[in-house]
């Protein structure tokens, strides 16, 4: 599949007061940064907390439930973002003396996502007279209203986009519910969280119910970190401070001790600890016991406070992570195999790509369609088989195709084609059945072309330039690393150029280590999964390369490193 190099164009109303050296202002600018100030991540600088529209209301209703010291149950999810949105509930609420509470995440198998009225159900088996949902509930008409029918009031907590219809909840606090005038769009399940225990620790506080110096909601900002940066929201300017005040308590030691224990078991220094860590290294782990398992085992990590429990929880989600790994090998492999056999029998793929298989695991589906979608460059949806005749897919999708919006317009064409659905703009969530395949299939081609051309199916990597010789350094490499926090739409820095091949080798069979000449020195550039795809070749010594990279700190037996981690290669060999 076509993949292109890309550079940035600084944009006409660029400055060059940003405080910075060069090349970071360079790197700012491209990121659309225009003040100094945007770069300040100090937490007086976030969107106060009454701007968030609900929060009041639901303040006065925890209020209420925290004097009758009624029960109230805690509906999470079963990825990282809701196991964080729990565990930070759950943390600050016990600290703020709410005693009679406990949480549930939906088994993924069982429940399926969200409040459902089954999971009502059972939460309502212990008599809650609240519940509360984090990282989900704005699609939750009939569980809102199960819930309503037992007599259990419904705090929803959300960051996702909403449809038609509105759930019947006492309060909701979602910046992107409708009509909602706060700022920034893009918090997550746990940003949302954040916000609203930030709302009831202050009123506690001015009501005298605890003092100005107890519960301090800062202490929860490396949970905030954690989601924010696994949920692979935009990191806006607000979600740059929650996460940089995150890191800066994690990298000090104060963060809880299942972060602790995760980075640990990624072999990572919690000294040093960046956004891409959490990221790809904990978060992968957490929310493989949400794919493979039951999310419970995720939150108890989190939620401990004991630290060998914490290292058995984390031993406990490393091993999951690797099954997980070896499911998603093998589901990607057939998915390639259906892929190779389209392009041969047919001149083009379809612009919305559906795969299915009935052997696929539903917890890794999301997974397999992302990879997918890195090779074709379009949407696609992988499903697997849920439940009798009831399939459950996840959606990925790239820029310029908003994908909640695709499935809500094929369900406005197709009124009976998806059971369910829900989700933002480059992922989504459904369900269909199984007779309705081969319908859904045409139906969401015809709707991403809709969107697209087969002609912007091309792969994009955008680059921020060329370095000059002086800038292949060590410290620079560390400098970009703790310029970030690096994320979704403030991404990290990636370069470009041409170099002379020194050695070639390839690692582990899929692979491949070059040293590349740059000026007088030579240089380690490691291309990771390069033997992965089909039309993958062999790099020779002396041959001539143009790269995409990154700069990186490899780090051995206590001796640093710079390194470059290949994004993209061509071989431009004359």
């Amino acid at each position: 599949m076509n993949k292109r190099i890309v550079r940035k164009q600084l944009p006409l109303d660029a400055v060059s007061d940003l405080h910075a050296e060069p090349l970071l202002q360079r790197i700012y600018s491209l990121r659309g940064v225009r003040h100094a100030d945007e770069l300040d991540a100090s937490l007086e600088r976030l969107i106060p907390v009454s701007e968030l529209q609900g929060v009041e209301q639901a303040t006065e209703l925890l209020l209420h439930h925290f004097k009758t010291q009624s029960r109230i149950i805690i509906i999470g999810d079963f990825d990282t973002d809701g196991a964080t949105s729990t565990a930070l509930m759950v943390r600050q609420m016990q600290r703020l003396g709410f005693k009679n509470m406990d949480f549930l995440v939906p088994n993924r198998f069982k429940f399926g996502y969200g409040l459902t009225p089954e999971i009502v159900e059972l939460a309502a088996q212990s008599n809650p007279a609240l519940i509360i949902t984090v990282d989900n509930g704005m699609s939750s008409i009939s569980g809102v209203a199960a819930a309503n029918a037992l007599g259990i009031q419904v705090l929803i907590t959300d960051h996702h986009l909403a449809g038609s219809e509105l759930p019947a909840a006492v309060a909701i606090v979602n910046p992107n519910a409708p009509g909602n005038p706060f700022p920034s769009k893009a918090l997550a399940g746990v940003g949302v969280a954040f916000y609203v225990m930030a709302a009831l620790t202050r009123a506690m506080q001015q009501r005298g119910l605890i003092t100005e110096q107890q519960a301090p909601v800062a202490a929860l900002l490396d949970l905030v970190a954690l989601g924010t940066v696994a949920d692979v929201v935009p990191l806006d300017r607000n979600n740059r401070i929650l996460v940089a005040q995150g890191l800066r308590r994690i990298r000090a030691g104060r963060c809880v001790p299942g972060i602790r224990a995760l980075l640990a078991a990624a072999n990572k220094r919690i000294e040093t600890c960046i956004a891409s860590d959490l990221g790809f290294q904990v978060g992968p782990r957490l929310n493989a016991a949400g794919r493979l398992d039951d999310m419970r085992l995720g939150i108890q990590c989190l939620l401990t406070d004991n630290q060998d429990e914490a290292r058995l929880d984390a031993m406990r989600l490393t091993q999951l992570n690797l099954d997980r790994r070896d499911i998603e090998q093998q589901m990607q492999a057939e998915a390639l195999m259906v892929l190779n056999d389209m392009q041969l029998n047919d001149e083009s793929l379809p612009l919305g790509l559906c795969l299915y298989d009935e052997t696929w695991h539903q917890g890794v589906v999301g997974l397999v369609a992302s990879r997918i979608k890195d090779r074709v460059h379009r949407p696609v949806i992988a499903l697997a088989r849920a439940d009798g005749d009831i399939l459950k897919g996840s959606a990925r999708s790239i820029p310029g195709v908003h994908i909640r919006d695709v499935l809500d317009a094929m369900a406005a064409r197709h009124p009976q084609l998806i059971e369910k659905f829900g989700g933002h703009a480059m992922a989504a969530g459904l369900s269909i059945r199984s007779n309705m395949l081969e319908t859904f299939k045409a139906a969401f081609d015809a709707e991403v072309q809709r969107w697209m051309t087969h002609d912007e199916a091309i792969g994009m990597v955008y680059s921020d330039g060329e370095l000059s010789t002086a800038e292949f350094t060590l410290t620079m490499a560390k400098v970009l690393r703790q310029a970030g926090p690096w994320g979704q739409n403030f991404t990290e820095p990636i370069f470009d150029g041409t170099f002379h091949v020194a050695e070639s080798r390839i690692l582990s069979d899929r692979h491949l280590k070059l040293k590349l000449h740059i000026g007088d020195a030579t240089c380690e550039a490691l291309a990771f999964r390069y033997f992965d795809h089909d039309d993958a070749e062999p790099i020779n010594v002396s041959e001539q390369v143009h790269i995409a990279y990154r700069l990186d700190i490899n780090e051995y037996q206590g001796v640093e490193k710079m390194q470059l981690i290949i994004e993209h290669l061509e071989n431009v060999t004359a």
